[in-house]
């Protein structure tokens, strides 16, 4: 049984343990499993070969507790640290008679008991003797007082699961979900903030940058270009110079031939 308890364990610490299978382990009596489980509230020891309860640790949240298919034919008292105790499944045991019972007067909390199998319910009268000695019970081998069948949920959860473990989980998975609202809050917070920054530079004014850049490029390459009309032009000019040059000799050239000729 203690190499199966750490094997569940899984590394963690015995006070983190709330739910625990031990089904099928093969040990004769309990052997370790300490009162330092002091948050466990499902505990399972079905078939387990148990004999005695002896040894059995005080569990404070312990509500549901699985015993069946064990040898057990007496020693409920061992079980009187567990005070909230809501579901007990004995079937399939060895238990005789009522006197081994009434060590359940002391669960204040039993709602549901099952001791199907046993030849203690051989007894006449047995359902009227056994809800007369729990007041609180309100199923027995699955139905209640007036043979009202249970529903599974009530069968095998009852009211105690919601006042002792349901709210439990129910205030562990609100606490997630705030966790996971808040990580994805910061996550968006994060991203709008990526997104501030990156607008701040992104490629649409990175673009106008560069199209203003290449304005001022512009302008001296235009600057340049005149500058450079200009000084084409120049031969151009000159080229007219020259001509009117040409037709100036020319006209120089007729007025000494007449001056030849006369």
């Amino acid at each position: 049984m203690e190499k199966r308890i750490l094997l569940e364990l899984r590394g963690k610490n015995p006070s983190q343990v709330k739910e625990l299978n031990l089904d099928n382990c093969r040990s004769t009596a309990i052997v370790g499993l300490t009162d330092e489980y002091i948050n466990l509230k499902i505990l399972s020891l079905n078939n387990s070969g148990l004999t005695t309860l002896k040894g059995f640790p005080s569990l404070p949240k312990l509500w549901k507790l699985e015993l069946s298919d064990n040898r057990i034919s007496n020693g409920l008292n061992f079980l009187h640290g567990c005070k909230k105790l809501t579901y007990l499944n004995l079937s399939g045991n060895k238990i005789r008679d009522l006197l081994t019972l009434k060590p359940l007067e002391a669960f204040e909390k039993l709602k549901n008991l099952d001791l199907f199998n046993n030849e203690v319910t051989n007894i006449e009268d047995y359902r009227t003797k056994v809800f007369a000695l729990r007041p609180s019970l309100k199923y027995l081998d699955g139905y209640d007082k007036d043979d009202k069948e249970a529903e599974d949920s009530d069968a095998f959860s009852g009211d105690s699961y919601e006042e002792n473990g349901n709210n439990d989980s129910e205030e562990d998975d609100s606490d997630e979900e705030v966790e996971d609202e808040d990580d994805e809050l910061s996550l968006s917070e994060v991203y709008n903030e990526n997104l501030e920054e990156e607008s701040s530079a992104s490629p649409l004014y990175e673009a106008e940058g560069y199209l203003d850049d290449d304005y001022d490029d512009y302008e001296e390459g235009d600057e340049e270009n005149d500058a450079n009309g200009e000084h084409n032009s120049k031969p151009q000019e000159g080229g007219n110079t020259r001509e009117s040059n040409e037709e100036s000799t020319r006209g120089k050239k007729r007025k000494h031939e007449d001056d030849d000729e006369n």
